[in-house]
């Protein structure tokens, strides 16, 4: 498999300015390509794949009624002096360009885990956390997807890693910092931060037990882009167990996550088919709830 890709369900034809938006933000970021494909009953659907800071994101613009982007899922953004030695000024210039017409969750100041962090939603309603970090310790990639476990699911972000570590197999723990006392609503051992390692990416998790009055949902999904069936076979599987299978390869687990096992046939055809392919391979992959590798080969050749 590829690395995990954060997949964002944007507002109707927002997904092309958004990303040249975010390619806008730092160093090592890009429009990667746009393609198009028509909607079963008519209208279009516009994919993107854009690069921030090196992590690739793949975007869509369709129709989808009250489906809303939330904090459930955010980005981490790592300003790290010891990578960058103007990094105390980079984080206030980014912050000050996503924060345009965004809304600020937690503001940029100092706290007791890092001399400068802010919490935020941009104006495309998608979430970020920018933090000077403390340059000791094993580096992490500038860019990690971090997962915050509230309502029903509040308390279980410490379970929900350990699944994920046993299904993905080259996996491991990072930083883990529990609650060491009770803080309000949260419980002590619930996780006020930790992260870990799933097949070539870092994610995070954090629990909070506050009314948020969010969960996870299919705005944000976690892309898995899988070279054979046999894998495909096997995340579907897994990542379905006491979870719910849904249309298109997209599934969410037991803990609520939203996942996609998508086939790398998939993403060729949009990157570098015809117009014909596109439409064929499309129009076959509407029909299947996990990814046949086979139907999508013989649709696209």
């Amino acid at each position: 498999m590829l690395p995990i890709k954060p997949h964002i369900w944007f507002g109707q034809d927002k997904a092309r300015e958004a990303a040249e938006f975010y390619a806008s933000l730092m160093p090592d970021s890009a429009l990667n390509y746009v393609s198009h494909f028509p909607m079963p009953g008519g209208g279009e659907c516009e994919i993107v794949e854009f690069t921030v800071a090196g992590q690739p994101f793949l975007g869509i613009s369709a129709p989808h009624e009250g489906l809303k982007i939330n904090p459930s899922i955010s980005f981490m953004i790592n300003f790290d002096p010891s990578r960058d030695p103007d990094a105390a000024k980079h984080i206030d210039e980014v912050w000050r360009k996503l924060s345009e017409n965004g809304k600020v969750l937690m503001a940029l100041d100092r706290y007791p885990f890092s001399e400068r962090y802010g919490w935020l939603s941009d104006q495309y309603g998608l979430s970020w956390q920018l933090i000077l970090t403390n340059p000791a310790g094993e580096q992490r990639p500038v860019i990690v997807p971090s997962l915050l476990f509230t309502e029903p699911m509040a308390g279980k972000a410490d379970e929900a890693i350990e699944f994920y570590c046993s299904i993905f197999k080259d996996s491991k723990r990072g930083t883990t910092a529990p609650r060491p006392e009770d803080m309000g609503p949260d419980k002590a051992g619930t996780l006020m931060y930790a992260d870990y390692y799933l097949d070539q990416t870092w994610l995070a998790a954090m629990d909070s037990a506050h009314q948020h009055g969010f969960r996870f949902n299919d705005a944000v999904s976690l892309l898995i882009t899988c070279e054979t069936q046999e894998e495909i076979d096997y995340y579907w599987s897994a990542l379905t167990a006491d979870g719910e299978p849904g249309q298109c390869g997209w599934l969410k687990d037991k803990y609520g996550v939203s996942w996609q096992v998508a086939s790398t046939v998939m993403f060729e055809a949009l990157k570098n088919g015809s117009p014909e392919q596109i439409a064929r391979v499309t129009q076959i992959f509407m029909t299947m709830q996990k990814v046949d590798v086979a139907a999508l080969k013989k649709a696209y050749q």
